[in-house]
């Protein structure tokens, strides 16, 4: 009989396990569709352990990356912030994002647990809002660098290549401005929140819209006041930029890795690290936890070139496993000590600036 605490846990956790089963589902789908299981039986034994113990150490130290750029951009509004701290938010975030569709839960989690840490939400969401955008910029300026670098390959060897990538663009750009303004203009994010809190008045699901608009302006006016503060630090965004881009390539060279691991050495670095640029980019906006189905069926569409001879799935399943399965375990275990560990002393609050920015 099933404990009443591994109930609760089951129900607490209730949309994390059928996102991970969904996914599981659809790399089995794969699998025995394509007779994957049989090539990765034969295949297995021929694998290069170096190189795949490569890539597992590369998407391990990406988590580091994520970790000490957080810890930049808290520092600036928090210094007693330490990077313990934020290398257990960054892979919550990571967590998060796997779990949920559009990867939209990992930044409202990652502030939650920041202020059961002991900084303020305002802080938090500015801190947070930052690092997102910085991290979002140069991502899509990193695939539009590959796409320009590669175009020529990519559109002979990719159907409907061209059109991916406008799309791709389009909804990392559109998400992109809608953070800038949200970051930048006062007066627009106010104006959001009143209708927004209208409409959910007007539908039932807001009591008081009234008093739950100053409450959560109160915190607004937090986060752009931090916002503020952060944006005067050039040092530090050039810092972050910087740990970012390697973080971005760090990641993208984890096909790589998995491709000389198959024994394979005839494609250059650059062309496997800007299919899996590609493959990210389209993956954002995929509208299921982990994009599911829509990573899977990406990274087919470009490494199908590259993995020959009946070798794509068993790749694919490999590369799903280190890029996905293990943020979600290292997240899980990340969730784990994040509980036991003392909130912070935040000696530097954030006034409250009523005056309106124009």
């Amino acid at each position: 009989m099933i404990s009443l605490t591994l109930k609760q846990t089951i129900k607490r956790n209730l949309f994390g396990i059928i996102t991970v089963l969904l996914s599981a589902i659809i790399l089995l789908v794969f699998l025995f569709a394509s007779d994957g299981i049989t090539s990765l039986q034969e295949i297995g034994p021929s694998l290069s352990v170096p190189w795949l113990l490569l890539a597992v150490g590369l998407s391990a130290g990406t988590w580091v990356l994520e970790g000490l750029t957080l810890n930049l951009f808290c520092k600036i509004l928090c210094p007693q912030w330490t990077f313990r701290y934020s290398l257990d938010i960054g892979l919550l975030g990571i967590l998060y994002s796997a779990l949920t569709p559009f990867s939209t839960g990992g930044q409202p989690m990652q502030i939650f647990y920041m202020k059961r840490l002991g900084m303020d939400v305002g802080k938090s969401g500015s801190v947070i809002a930052m690092k997102t955008l910085v991290y979002q910029v140069i991502m899509v300026l990193s695939a539009l660098l590959m796409v320009v670098m590669r175009l020529g390959f990519f559109q002979r060897e990719v159907s409907n290549f061209s059109f991916v990538t406008v799309i791709g663009v389009l909804c990392n750009s559109t998400f992109i401005a809608l953070l800038l303004l949200f970051t930048i203009s006062r007066k627009g994010t106010e104006k959001m929140l009143k209708k927004g809190l209208q409409f959910l008045h007007r539908i039932h699901l807001c009591k008081n819209p009234e008093e739950r608009y100053h409450r959560i302006n109160d915190q607004m006016m937090l986060f752009h006041n931090g916002a503020r503060i952060m944006g005067k630090k050039r040092r530090v965004y050039l810092a972050g930029s910087l740990l970012t881009v390697i973080q971005i390539f760090v990641g993208y060279l984890v096909p790589y890795c998995l491709y000389r691991s198959f024994g394979f050495s005839g494609q250059d670095v650059f062309t496997i690290m800007a299919a899996q640029a590609f493959v990210t980019m389209v993956s954002a906006f995929v509208p299921l936890p982990g994009a599911s189905g829509g990573a899977e069926g990406s990274f087919y569409l470009f490494f199908s070139m590259f993995f020959t001879g009946g070798t794509i799935v068993p790749a694919m399943v490999l590369w799903r496993a280190i890029t996905y399965y293990l943020n979600i375990a290292a997240g899980a275990v990340a969730a784990g000590f994040v509980d036991k560990l003392p909130p912070i002393v935040d000696e530097s609050p954030l006034h409250h600036d009523h005056k309106k920015e124009e």
